[in-house]
């Protein structure tokens, strides 16, 4: 089931990564329903958690607002916009998985994303994405408290 979850998530990706491209260039004939529908079409032979990829893709959609805007500070020098569009793509799953998928362990979701980012991203992506999802999962359990503010004018950090 690993491996085909590992495959679910591919085509989880290709679709996701169609959105945010044709959304970038203006399309408004993108319709996420059947880019979803022919993605896992291609694969229906080799995916057998059609349900998975589905609550995948619609979660990340629905939900996408809230999880760039949780990935704002864990990467404050990268702003959302800016981030190449695979790795934006990878850290929404990752962290969607994160909080909303339970039947999977966390440290299995950072390593798929991660094997995602190696497989999809550019060179430096999978230590990125590996970063960014680790401190989302310290946050997620109390361990990592969030970036303090800046100090005052004229007082010097601790």
């Amino acid at each position: 089931m690993a491996s085909n979850r590992h495959l679910g998530r591919i085509v989880a990706l290709q679709t996701l990564y169609e959105q945010d491209f044709r959304r970038e260039a203006g399309d408004d004939s993108f319709d996420l329903g059947l880019v979803l529908k022919r993605n896992i079409a291609r694969y229906e032979s080799t995916v057998d958690d059609v349900f998975f990829i589905e609550e995948l893709v619609k979660g990340v959609a629905k939900h996408e607002a809230e999880l760039d805007d949780e990935l704002r500070p864990l990467a404050p020098e990268w702003p959302i916009e800016q981030i190449a569009r695979m790795d934006r793509v990878v850290l929404r799953m990752g962290l969607y998985e994160l909080k909303y998928t339970k039947d999977v362990p966390p440290k299995v979701v950072i390593n798929e994303a991660v094997e995602l980012a190696k497989a999809f991203g550019g060179d430096n992506s999978s230590k990125f994405v590996n970063g960014v999802l680790g401190t989302a999962l310290k946050r997620q359990n109390g361990e990592a408290a969030a970036p303090d503010p800046a100090p005052a004018e004229g007082t010097e950090a601790a």
